[in-house]
């Protein structure tokens, strides 16, 4: 068969005619612009274009394209007015799914305009055309934005100098930006990861005869959970690999597995005190210390006066006073669901140094982990990340598709690939941790919080370190509380860290409880919270809520009649300030142009464009003259991108190297060409200055920081982030569907150092809030443990047509003791979102759901419908 692609003819033979299209234009041809993601036909990351109509290439056999014409991304060539605005409206974030988003709306916008002419589509009209298209990192505002405007013709004409607020953008909208699943070396392997199929057990044996098997068991060769990585091998191909792995046979020797959390003293699954200290762990920083009884650890508290709290709330109950809300409430376990799944390539040169292509949120712990675990000098570890398909948590450690890589690369002695699947994904990479909270609330005969108590059990799996109801401790003043986490262990996968780790299920507890207290009190909510809550930063954010037409408009719960019925509810959320002091930046100019490095990655949160833009700003230059290279080691320390970390210490060392280098350009200046203030004085020094190179610091904040010491290069700062979130929802009564229209996210985080992408960043916060909500629960056997969400048509993310309208406000006030006045925001601006819709809902119906997600059986339930 032949087929046109962009253009060009191309014989495809006869093996290649059986494969998908996807397979042929990123395999055969090596555009890797499109993208595999679901394989499902789900998400539209490799959508192409047949005869001017876009496909779905995983669905598609290459046999349906003989003598057709096949355009990729790449066919488009960055001279679609659709690229173009999709840059300029920064409607991306970490890329994965852009390319095919891109060639969606291209036909839809030629389409549009053949019909209607220069005229903007509705909103609705945008989410029909876009509705087979997914992004996890919800880049959804952005892109409406940009449709729009390319349908008016507003971006027809390429302006000079323009390159949008993101400055790789263009390498995403193009298919240009290279991810580590398109990588492709010389001699390259596939590699497969055989799992086990058993939830508990203990591996016998593993054989292959006539195949190099690779060990991925723990040292007691204990299966915990159905999934768990067993062996690895590797092949010419993906499809002879998987062909290998299926012939893989494991003994085991089967123990019963504890799969329900209401039955999980029996049987124990960590029985020695070794095993138990090799738990996985579900939360960041370091684990506190809890005693074990059974499958049951805890609890670990952060209680303040705790007896005393539980003594009045028990005193308040058996005197039914009024003033006390009790009640339990559930979360679901939710998956990162990252749409570029965790990959590897892994390499041993002829000098014994390890290569690493990762998709990773931390390529420097990546190649410190790999450097200790295989017993190597830390500049024998190369990792490269140079774009990263989004991780929210679940890529910032040594996960095992990279010790399959390496350990499979050395036992072949060539380069080895691993990929997972969409299954994989979904089944072993980590999740947030599922919850119980048992909670109760007092306040006083004057209004104030008296007391709380929060006893708090983790469904995290095999993991443990569930760190929920200690976070309560940090909001709503001082008042007595007794706060306590279990870990109700049992054996399904592990949880890992999740953007805001134990901060949603905090706050989908403890924000109902405060709405349900003002209601009892005959108070605002919004008055309430600001009454009970000292921080000056997040008053201000009260006020600005409390000001919004939407609230002085909301209707009383439980006031309304009919099927459609409109509420509005709020929630608070707070966040602790870390930050990595020893992060640094380099600047070495080349070519007259100044090359900003250090060891830090992007995952579409933009951190390339900030270091672009403090540089520029404090140098004058034009963007020709500034490049910035992250995702790569053999550079200066730099953070990984978690825990909000990685802008509040990152910038400010860029804004000191440029400052240096201006230093050390004046110093050179002999000519007497300026002081390097502009640009006329500065270019001729840049043009003289090869070679020279700058390291600049992240320098100490005013008064210190809350640890002495980094730990892991991770420090606590002075001070939390705060958030007020307000949403408007619709309920439908008939059916128990739920839909945000509207969200306002006011954020208090001080100075923002780039307004779109931050924008950006807490627009799709809000979509991932609104899918805890109301859409992601991760379902399992309960017979075998086997996770069976495992693809994106059964474990439900939100699209485009599910994103309301979002509006976000920035309060910059109250962080000058911070160096560069500004502190993170993708966690903060999510933690309060999922209990707003609560809140919502309740206003109404006048039912309060206390699970989530909010799923029209509860809510029909609920409502009595």
């Amino acid at each position: 068969m032949t087929v046109t692609v962009n253009g060009r003819r191309h014989a495809v033979d006869g093996e290649t005619e059986d494969d998908s299209v996807v397979g042929m234009v990123r395999d055969t041809l090596g555009l890797t612009g499109t993208k595999l993601v679901c394989g499902a036909g789900v998400c539209g990351a490799c959508t192409v274009q047949v005869d001017g109509a876009p496909m779905a290439s995983c669905l598609l056999p290459c046999a349906a394209v003989d003598g057709r014409s096949v355009t990729t991304v790449e066919g488009l060539a960055g001279d679609h007015a659709v690229q173009r605005a999709f840059a300029a409206h920064d409607a991306l974030q970490c890329g994965y799914c852009t390319p095919g988003f891109v060639m969606e709306a291209a036909a839809f916008v030629d389409r549009w305009r053949a019909r209607n002419g220069d005229t903007a589509p509705s909103r609705a009209e945008i989410a029909d055309a876009m509705a087979g298209h997914l992004c996890r990192c919800g880049a959804y505002e952005g892109i409406y934005a940009a449709v729009a405007a390319a349908c008016t013709g507003a971006h027809d004409l390429e302006l000079p100098g323009s390159r949008g607020p993101r400055v790789e953008a263009m390498e995403k909208v193009t298919g240009r930006a290279r991810y580590t699943t398109d990588v492709r070396l010389d001699g390259q392997l596939e590699g497969v990861i055989v799992r086990s199929t058993a939830a508990h057990a203990v591996v016998r044996s593993v054989s292959a005869p006539g195949m190099t098997v690779v060990d991925l068991l723990p040292d007691d060769r204990t299966v915990r959970y159905a999934g768990q990585p067993v062996a690895a091998v590797a092949a010419p191909t993906l499809a002879a690999a998987r062909s290998a792995a299926a012939r893989v046979q494991v003994e085991y020797d089967e123990r019963p597995a504890a799969l329900d959390t209401a039955q999980a003293d029996a049987p124990v699954i960590y029985p020695s005190k070794a095993s138990r200290r090799d738990a996985p762990v579900s939360a960041e920083g370091p684990v506190m210390p809890a005693r074990w009884h059974g499958n049951v650890r805890g609890p670990t508290s952060m209680s303040r006066h705790g007896r005393t709290a539980a003594t009045r709330v028990d005193e308040a109950r058996r005197g039914g006073d009024s003033r006390l809300v009790s009640g339990t409430f559930t979360t679901a376990v939710q998956t990162h669901t990252p749409l570029e799944p965790h990959a590897c390539v892994a390499r041993w040169d002829e000098d014994g140094d390890l290569h690493l292509y990762v998709s990773s949120q931390a390529v420097g712990v990546v190649a410190k982990e790999a450097a200790k675990r295989w017993n190597l000098r830390p500049e024998q570890v190369h990792a490269v990340a140079e774009h990263v398909g989004g991780g929210f948590g679940a890529k910032l450690a040594l996960t095992s598709e990279v010790v399959a890589a390496v350990e499979l690369a050395r036992s072949h002695g060539a380069p080895v690939r691993v990929v997972l699947d969409r299954s994989e994904e979904l089944t072993a990479t980590g999740n947030r941790p599922g919850t119980r909270t048992e909670l109760s609330m007092l306040a006083d005969r004057e209004g104030n919080l008296a007391a709380l108590t929060m006893d708090v059990y983790g469904h995290g799996g095999v993991s443990v370190a569930s760190s929920v109801a200690s976070l309560a401790r940090l909001i709503y003043g001082n008042a007595p509380r007794r706060l306590r986490d279990f870990d109700v262990v049992t054996n399904h996968p592990p949880g890992t860290p999740f953007r805001g780790p134990g901060g949603p299920p905090m706050a989908w507890a403890l924000e109902q409880a405060v709405d349900e207290m003002a209601h009892r009190l005959g108070e605002d909510p919004i008055a309430l919270r600001r009454r009970w809550d000292g921080n000056p930063k997040r008053h201000a954010l009260y006020d600005w809520a409390a000001a919004l037409p939407v609230w002085a408009k909301r209707p009383s719960p439980g006031s309304q009649h009919g099927r459609f019925r409109r509420g509005v509810g709020v929630a608070a959320a707070n966040w602790l300030y870390f930050l990595d002091p020893g992060t640094s930046v380099e600047l070495t100019v080349s070519g007259g142009v100044v090359c900003a490095r250090t060891t830090t990655q992007d995952m579409g949160t933009g951190i390339r464009s900030v270091i672009d833009g403090v540089v520029r700003a404090e140098l004058n230059l034009p963007p020709e003259r500034v490049r910035v290279e992250v995702g790569s080691t053999g550079t200066v320390h730099g953070p990984a991108s978690g825990g909000s970390r990685t802008t509040t210490s990152v910038a400010p060392a860029a804004r000191d190297a440029a400052r240096r280098l201006r230093a050390a350009l004046s110093s050179r200046d002999t000519a007497g060409a300026g002081d390097g203030s502009d640009a006329a004085s500065l270019l001729p020094l840049l043009d003289e200055a090869d070679g020279l190179r700058v390291v600049g610091n992240r320098a100490r904040d005013r008064g210190g920081y809350v640890t002495p010491f980094a730990l892991d290069d991770l420090a606590l700062g002075r001070g939390f982030s705060g958030a007020v979130h307000v949403t408007e929802v619709e309920v439908d009564t008939l059916l128990g569907k739920t839909r945000a229209t509207r969200v306002w996210g006011g954020i208090a985080v001080g100075h923002i150092y780039a307004e779109q992408l931050a924008r950006s960043q807490c627009e799709g916060a809000v979509i991932q809030g609104i899918g805890y909500a109301l859409y992601e629960q991760r379902h399992t056997d309960p017979g075998t443990g086997i996770v069976l969400t495992e693809n994106l048509e059964d474990y439900r993310i939100p699209g485009i047509g599910d994103t309301p309208e979002i509006d976000i406000h920035f309060h910059h006030d109250g962080w000058d003791h911070v160096t560069g006045h500004g502190v993170g925001l993708g966690e903060v601006a999510t933690i309060g979102v999922a209990a707003s819709v609560g809140n919502a809902v309740h206003a109404a119906t006048g039912w309060r759901p206390r699970d989530l997600p909010i799923r029209p059986d509860r809510l029909l339930e609920g409502t009595g419908q």
